[in-house]
């Protein structure tokens, strides 16, 4: 028996996740709603910089459709996003990891999303959620603090005594501002914003996130 295996678990009170980027890989269906990988990131990457940038919420399906037409693509890219919102698939290991975890934390998803849409989305992966917070719940966009701090009260658990995991490098200005200590699971090679605090771990697979929430309370805040 290895030193390791005789340490106990010391798994963090809840564990908050991402939705869209950290346990689905929605970008698949954004590419093909738009046509093309290439026609996809663009825009992805203005539907981000609006989200991002507006703080309160503004209809999540309203950003997406002026995301479209800003970027030059036709009505139909939105309509066949949303057409397929309910196909979008988890990411390889990610229904294995929430099973994981599932006896040992409380669950939870903060998503930049409408309430219709960001809970079917979460439905996807099979998971009895404890909490799901969505940008129109919360009434602000992340990286706004308050999505994040709505999801911990509801959840009833302290910064300090729970973890996230983020899709998107913006997220890691809202839980630095709120001390939640965070993974970003960067599947597909983004770079970190800048300004951006770093996150405590960073892999472009789920497969480090267990470990790390196991050894959660031995590691130093």
């Amino acid at each position: 028996m290895q030193a390791s295996d005789s340490i106990p678990p010391a798994y963090p009170r809840a564990v908050l996740f991402d939705l869209l980027t950290a346990l689905l890989d929605s970008w698949t269906v954004w590419n093909a709603a738009a046509g093309s990988e290439a026609a996809g990131r663009t825009w992805r990457a203005e539907y981000l910089r609006l989200t991002y940038g507006c703080g309160a919420y503004v209809p999540y399906e309203q950003l997406v459709q002026d995301a479209a037409r800003k970027v030059g693509l036709q009505a139909t890219a939105p309509e066949a996003l949303e057409a397929h919102w309910d196909a979008l698939p988890p990411w390889s290991g990610a229904i294995d990891l929430l099973h994981a975890l599932r006896p040992n934390c409380k669950l939870a998803v903060v998503t930049n999303c409408s309430e219709r849409l960001g809970r079917r989305a979460a439905a996807l992966l099979g998971v009895d959620w404890d909490v799901v917070v969505t940008s129109e719940a919360a009434g602000f966009y992340k990286p706004d603090p308050r999505p994040y701090r709505l999801a911990l009260q509801q959840l009833d658990v302290a910064p300090h005594e729970a973890a996230f995991v983020a899709g998107s490098g913006y997220d890691l200005f809202g839980t630095s501002a709120i001390g939640l200590r965070t993974f970003w699971h960067n599947r597909v090679g983004l770079a970190r914003p800048e300004g951006a605090a770093m996150a405590e771990q960073e892999a472009p697979t789920l497969a480090p996130v267990l470990p790390w929430l196991r050894a959660f309370g031995h590691t130093p805040a």
